[in-house]
C-alpha cells in the first residue's frame, strides 16, 4: 500500500487581515494542507520562507514597502516554493501570470475559483521540478521588470466592492502612512499602496510628484502661485490648494518655464 502524501505546508502572505482570514477559512476545509504561517508584510515573509521552506505560498502582490514581486526577488527565484499570486486587480500582471503558467486568485477570493486553483497548485508543488519553477519565475520577473507597465485602471476597494478608476480621472493623491488617499472629484478613497510605489507605476505624462506626500494630475492644475522660500501653491480646477515641497520645486517650475 502506498503511503499517503504528507500535508502540503502552506504560507499566507497578505497585509490585509480580512484577506488572510478568508484564505485561512478556505484552507480549513482542506485536510491535505497545513498552514505553517501567516505574515502581514513582505519583509517578514522573506525571512519566513527562507527559514521554514514551505511547499506553497499564497502571495499578495500589492503590499506596501515590499510587494509580492519584491518578495520573490529577495528570496530568489531558485529558492521560491510553488506560488499562488493574490491580487485585487492588475491587468498587466494577470496577463503575465497566464503567459508563464502561474496560478492566481482575484480578491475577493471566490470559493469555487479557490478550489480549482488549489488543485493545480497542489499538483505543481508535488511534481513541478525546481528548475522549471525557477525559470518561469525569472521569466515572469523579467517581463514585469523593475517598473511595471502603467495600469490602465487603478483598483479601489469600497463597501466590499472593487471599483476600477482610470488614472486620468484622478485629481490628486496624498500619502497616508503606508496607504494613499486618492481624490477623484468630490470623493476620496484610501488604498493599500505607498506613494512611491504608485509614482513608479503611474504615467509621468499625467502625474507629477510635488511634495514627499503629494502627487497631482498635471491637467488639473489651474494656477501656480509663488510661495515662501521658493515654494509654490498650486490651485486645482476644483479649488483645492496644494503646496510644493523644497525638493520638488524644480519640477513645478518646469511647468511654467515651458510656457
Amino acid at each position: 500500500m502506498t503511503a499517503p502524501n504528507p500535508p502540503l505546508r502552506a504560507m499566507i502572505v497578505d497585509d490585509e487581515p480580512l484577506a488572510r482570514r478568508r484564505l485561512r477559512s478556505l484552507l480549513a476545509d482542506e485536510s491535505e494542507v497545513e498552514i505553517i504561517g501567516e505574515y502581514g508584510n513582505g519583509r517578514d515573509a522573506v525571512q519566513a520562507i527562507r527559514d521554514t521552506k514551505p511547499d506553497l505560498v499564497f502571495l499578495d502582490i500589492q503590499m506596501p514597502e515590499l510587494d509580492g514581486f519584491g518578495v520573490v526577488r529577495e528570496v530568489g527565484a531558485a529558492e521560491m516554493p510553488a506560488v499562488v499570486f493574490v491580487t485585487a486587480f492588475d491587468e498587466y500582471a494577470l496577463k503575465a501570470f497566464e503567459v508563464h503558467a502561474f496560478d492566481y486568485l482575484l480578491k475577493p477570493v471566490d470559493r469555487e475559483r479557490f478550489a480549482s486553483t488549489l488543485r493545480r497548485a497542489r499538483a505543481k508543488a508535488r511534481g513541478d521540478d525546481a528548475r522549471s519553477l525557477s525559470d518561469r519565475l525569472e521569466a515572469l520577473l523579467g517581463e514585469l521588470g523593475g517598473r511595471r507597465q502603467e495600469p490602465q485602471r487603478l483598483p479601489i476597494r469600497k463597501d466590499g466592492r472593487i471599483f476600477l478608476v482610470k488614472p486620468e480621472d484622478i485629481d490628486w493623491l496624498e500619502a497616508d502612512g503606508n496607504h494613499v488617499r486618492v481624490h477623484v472629484g468630490k470623493e476620496s478613497h484610501l488604498i493599500r499602496e505607498t506613494l512611491s510605489n504608485l509614482e513608479s507605476r503611474l504615467p509621468d505624462r499625467i502625474f507629477m510628484r510635488i511634495h514627499r506626500s503629494t502627487m497631482v494630475n498635471i491637467a488639473r492644475i489651474r494656477e501656480i502661485q509663488p510661495w515662501f522660500q521658493g515654494d509654490y501653491v498650486l490651485l486645482l480646477t476644483d479649488g483645492t490648494r496644494l503646496t510644493s515641497g523644497r525638493s520638488y520645486r524644480d519640477r513645478v517650475r518646469s511647468l511654467f518655464e515651458q510656457v
